[in-house]
């Protein structure tokens, strides 16, 4: 299973048409948006594959749950958790740092996305690896992330 990760798009649909192609060539089974998604375009730019959305410091109150769930994906308000291939998936935003520091030393997840510093980060501690994707826009360097399951094999993307 190879998941796609990105994160803090804030609506920039040309950066996002960027990742969709990469995504695309790297071929992608499932989505995880790790928040600040800033349009329901980005939302349908990411259709083709089962994408699982939480929502970032700069989403509420601009009707992007209603855009998720009406677009058929998969809408975990602020925290979101998976199993997929026996691993266990957490992913949030990453504005609430102690709810990120919580859930990295709680050694019950395989893995842990979050975004929100729009720098791509990865690293293990103890059984977790804990990966930002970077960010989409505002940022010099736009990226995304592939993690493989179950081997947890991951490969960070530049899309510029």
């Amino acid at each position: 299973m190879r998941i796609g990760l990105i994160s803090d798009t804030h609506g920039d649909a040309h950066n996002t048409r960027a990742a969709v192609r990469m995504f695309e060539s790297l071929e992608i089974d499932i989505l995880i948006h790790c928040g600040d998604i800033g349009s329901a375009e980005v939302v349908s730019l990411l259709a083709p594959w089962p994408t699982h959305f939480v929502l970032g410091n700069m989403d509420p109150g601009n009707g992007l749950s209603k855009s998720i769930v009406d677009a058929g994906q998969n809408f975990h308000e602020r925290f979101g958790q998976l199993e997929i291939d026996g691993r266990k998936i957490a992913f949030l935003h990453g504005d609430d740092s102690q709810l990120l520091r919580d859930s990295i030393d709680s050694q019950s997840w395989d893995l842990i996305c979050f975004g929100h510093t729009h720098t791509a980060t990865h690293f293990r501690q103890g059984q977790t690896l804990v990966v930002n994707p970077g960010a989409i826009r505002r940022t010099a360097s736009p990226s995304v992330a592939i993690v493989d399951l179950p081997e947890m094999e991951l490969t960070p993307v530049r899309l510029a």
